[in-house]
């Protein structure tokens, strides 16, 4: 099997669990978000700490939070993913999960706005168009449903923002978030002790409760293992295009598992939305293969002057 084979395979798998988690999370469904939120931060450091040991890379988390500029980073980035995660949550156990994909759909277009407004980055015309398609499908939303997406909308964006942050920081996907549950480990510490404190914890409540708040540790942190190997060995567009997998996903366990409500203003807002990443995946894509074509010459030259 080839590197870039073994990438596929692991993208494919990081984008499955990530995509099928509401699942794990609607059983959860009877503990509140907050609660499961600190479970998962804290299982996740622990389930990190120990693959980082058994790599040997268990004191790069402090190299990687020296100095103001790393660890304020590292700190924003916590907040936009505790958000993020948060509210993936409660979309989910409040019946809420079409929305959630809405927000996970509207990522990718986020993404390339923030580009465009914080690094200045150029924008083609499908590019535009693409970023026009999903202003256009929001709006039709909130028009047919009576209120914005908000939901969506902040999932989109808390992840945007964590991409910003994580764009400037110099270590590795796995390094950085073991950094960033660190930071959060005190606050789902003190929501347990509270939660505890008022007798209401479901930790140890039951053995299914347990292992399922146990579980949400490997649930988080195996993707994210498996996404980080896949970019190693996958072009971004390759990379990007099969991340759809993960809000295909939820938009499938949403409507067809979970039974939510999806209206005809639902369909025609999911319909811009799928058309707007068609044309930002084509363009995406050509941009990919136009810059490989780009480097090989440059190589072919170079070997030829050699």
């Amino acid at each position: 099997m080839t590197d870039t084979t073994k990438g596929f395979a692991a993208m494919i798998a990081a984008c499955c669990v990530w995509g099928l988690s509401s699942i794990f999370y609607k059983l959860l469904a009877h503990v509140p978000a907050a609660e499961v939120l600190a479970h998962r931060t804290l299982w996740s450091l622990a389930f990190f700490v120990v693959v980082l040991t058994v790599q040997g890379r268990l004191r790069s988390i402090f190299s990687a939070m020296a100095g103001p500029r790393a660890f304020g980073l590292l700190a924003i980035a916590a907040i936009m993913i505790a958000t993020n995660w948060y509210i993936f949550i409660w979309s989910v156990q409040s019946g809420q999960a079409t929305e959630a994909a809405l927000g996970y759909y509207i990522f990718p277009l986020v993404s390339v706005l923030l580009g465009r407004l914080v690094f200045a980055e150029q924008l083609n015309r499908v590019q535009l168009s693409a970023v026009g398609l999903v202003t256009v499908a929001v709006g039709l939303l909130t028009f047919g449903l009576g209120s914005a997406p908000w939901l969506a909308v902040m999932i989109a964006a808390s992840f945007g923002l964590y991409g910003l942050a994580k764009k400037r920081l110099a270590v590795g996907p796995v390094i950085s978030v073991t950094a960033e549950v660190l930071l959060l480990s005190p606050l789902a510490i003190l929501v347990l002790w509270q939660t505890g404190d008022n007798g209401a914890g479901a930790f140890g409540a039951s053995f299914r409760d347990t292992a399922l708040l146990m579980l949400a540790g490997p649930i988080t942190a195996t993707p994210l293992i498996l996404f980080s190997y896949a970019a190693r060995r996958l072009s971004m567009a390759t990379a990007g295009l099969l991340s759809y997998i993960n809000p295909t996903l939820q938009f499938f366990c949403a409507v067809v598992l979970f039974r939510e409500p999806f209206t005809g203003w639902h369909v025609q807002a999911f319909v811009l939305i799928w058309c707007a990443l068609a044309l930002y995946s084509v363009t995406t894509f050509r941009q990919d293969k136009a810059r490989r074509r780009a480097l090989r010459a440059a190589s072919a030259s170079a070997t030829t002057v050699t």
